[in-house]
């Protein structure tokens, strides 16, 4: 039976006890990132955990990142300039930039197509680390704004989540953020704040497979 990822996050959501716990957040990106900041905030005091070893070019990491922390200083100023109540003010955390590891992570796999096993390897190595950051901070829970993409397998994101969950003992928030709309509020809200968007995901194999499909 397929899961419906999205309602058992709004049942999460609807759990007062829940209200004003800390999520750590893996964030592959500022536009994907939009969406489920904005609607997650108003549940949970989150950190952001940019982590994302499979970006290849030194340049493009760091703009991504500074978009991302744009983003958030944007989302926080709203707290005091809209005396917005019903949100909690957003961390930040910048991972280590590790190319080399990914590199190593999915040796062999180099011409798979995305959306296969290279990239289930790489959201493996991604949220390993954001797990085991999440158990090092005392987080309440931990998950990703991989699902909003409709080219990230959400069940397999779901499934690898979970088991990290047991295997670091911090919840994994289940997720589907491309549903209720999600994957086109995250377009709305990049045009709002003219984020800096990319149509390949940050490693080689993608751009150069975006390049051949043109």
């Amino acid at each position: 039976m397929n899961r419906n990822y999205s309602k058992e996050l709004e049942q999460i959501l609807e759990n007062e006890q829940n209200r004003g716990k800390r999520l750590f957040l893996h964030s592959c990106c500022a536009p994907c990132s939009s969406y489920v900041l904005e609607y997650l905030r108003k549940f949970f005091a989150i950190t952001v955990f940019y982590y994302n070893p499979n970006i290849t070019e030194q340049e493009e990491y760091f703009k991504r990142v500074e978009e991302q922390k744009r983003l958030i200083r944007e989302f926080n100023r709203q707290l005091e300039d809209v005396n917005l109540t019903e949100a909690y003010p957003i961390e930040v955390i910048e991972g280590d930039y590790q190319r080399e590891l990914f590199f190593d992570s999915v040796k062999g796999l180099e011409n798979c197509k995305e959306g296969g096993e290279r990239c289930f390897v790489c959201y493996e190595l991604r949220l390993r680390e954001t797990a085991k950051r999440a158990k090092e901070l005392q987080a309440d829970y931990f998950t990703t704004t991989l699902t909003i993409s409709p080219l990230k397998n959400a069940a397999k994101l779901n499934e690898i989540g979970e088991r990290l969950a047991q295997e670091y003992s911090v919840p994994f928030l289940p997720s589907d953020f491309k549903k209720k709309n999600g994957y086109q509020r995250s377009i709305e809200l990049s045009k709002e704040y003219d984020l800096y968007r990319q149509d390949y995901c940050g490693c080689i194999y993608s751009k150069l497979e975006r390049e051949a499909g043109r």
